[in-house]
């Protein structure tokens, strides 16, 4: 059989190579009906052999959705996420449903719009990074009438289901690891806050447990863009250049607490004796450094699987609507950095 080049497959195309009508081969691929096995493995194996992809959007027109989730996150470039992505896959690819993924950039307004075009596929769900979106955003989500979990943060409150940790209490309980061993002039070097809400939240923790125990932040340094690695480098330096007398550096996440643990290592300052260091994430790169910084687990693998779940669940039994509240428990690892208390 021949076709011109540019003509895209058709049902037609695998009746006539696998030698069944078009009714049996709509079945065979939609998984539906009563088909002989010798039948159905010969219109897979024609399929497959020409190349054929079902259209599922206009296969979907019935039911008016198709088998996506939509994945919406602000970053692939940030360590965290790709994890996040691992523990959704890692449900999904058991299912018949499938991820893609949009890019918001931690910007409301892109966030808006990569929401509207993707659940102008009608996917099944949604899984979206935080709770804070614009009043837009969070009209779409409502209106949807699909699963949708907010991932990584539950410090608010939620359009339905939510999976994650609570940001604030996190940056608590390092504040009260950081007291309980002694430290009392403490620096915190971070991100802007308006562009990243859960690193601003862990820090209102942070200030929190430091105020109830008489105790303010001494300094601060905070950067946008550019390699984290780096500015940790160089907000350290600046910052010690201003406060000299800091015992402890809180740094919002551990890429910056990376840079600042291997400048103070090369100026030859005892760790965590003379200056001590914590940062947030538990990422993999703390283990090849030459000293592991103290930092705490984000749950990131598990918030993914879990938000995974939830959709799959629904999905498969719409019947059951009740928004699912995920809390994980974040663990302090303490590394060399940190003294335990």
């Amino acid at each position: 059989m021949t076709r011109p080049d540019q003509r895209p497959l058709t049902l037609r195309d695998v009746s006539e190579a696998s030698g069944v009508s078009e009714m049996t081969v709509s079945r065979v691929l939609r998984n539906r009906g009563d088909v002989s096995e010798a039948t159905r493995q010969r219109v897979l194996e024609a399929a497959k052999r020409l190349g054929y992809v079902p259209n599922k959007i206009a296969g979907a027109l019935a039911s008016q959705r198709v088998n996506l989730v939509a994945v919406i996150i602000p970053s692939m470039s940030n360590m965290v996420f790709p994890e996040v992505m691992t523990g959704i896959t890692q449900v999904l690819e058991t299912t018949d449903l499938q991820p893609v993924v949009g890019l918001s950039d931690y910007l409301p307004e892109k966030e808006e719009k990569v929401l509207y075009e993707m659940l102008s596929w009608r996917p099944s769900g949604v899984i979206i990074a935080g709770l804070e979106h614009s009043d837009a955003s969070r009209a779409m989500l409502r209106a949807s009438g699909i699963p949708v979990v907010e991932i990584m943060d539950v410090d608010g409150t939620p359009v339905d289901s939510v999976v994650g940790i609570s940001h604030r209490r996190a940056g608590q309980q390092m504040a009260q690891a950081i007291l309980k061993a002694g430290y009392k002039r403490i620096g915190f070097l971070g991100t802007k806050m308006p562009l990243d809400h859960r690193a601003r939240k862990r820090f209102e923790g942070f200030t929190e447990a430091l105020a109830k125990a008489g105790i303010e932040v001494a300094d601060q340094e905070f950067y946008s863009g550019g390699s984290a690695l780096v500015k940790g480098r160089e907000m350290t330096e600046t910052i010690l250049k201003r406060s000299p007398d800091l015992d402890f550096i809180y740094y919002s996440n551990d890429k910056i607490g990376a840079g600042g643990l291997m400048y103070l290592m090369e100026q030859g300052i005892d760790i965590p004796n003379q200056i001590g260091l914590a940062g947030f994430n538990g990422l993999d790169l703390l283990k090849g450094l030459p000293r592991e910084l103290a930092t705490m687990d984000a749950c990131r693998l598990e918030i993914g699987r879990r938000a995974a779940e939830i959709i799959a669940a629904r999905v498969e039994h719409p019947e059951t609507a009740e928004p699912v509240r995920v809390e994980l428990e974040p663990t302090i690892t303490y590394g060399d950095t940190l003294h335990r208390g």
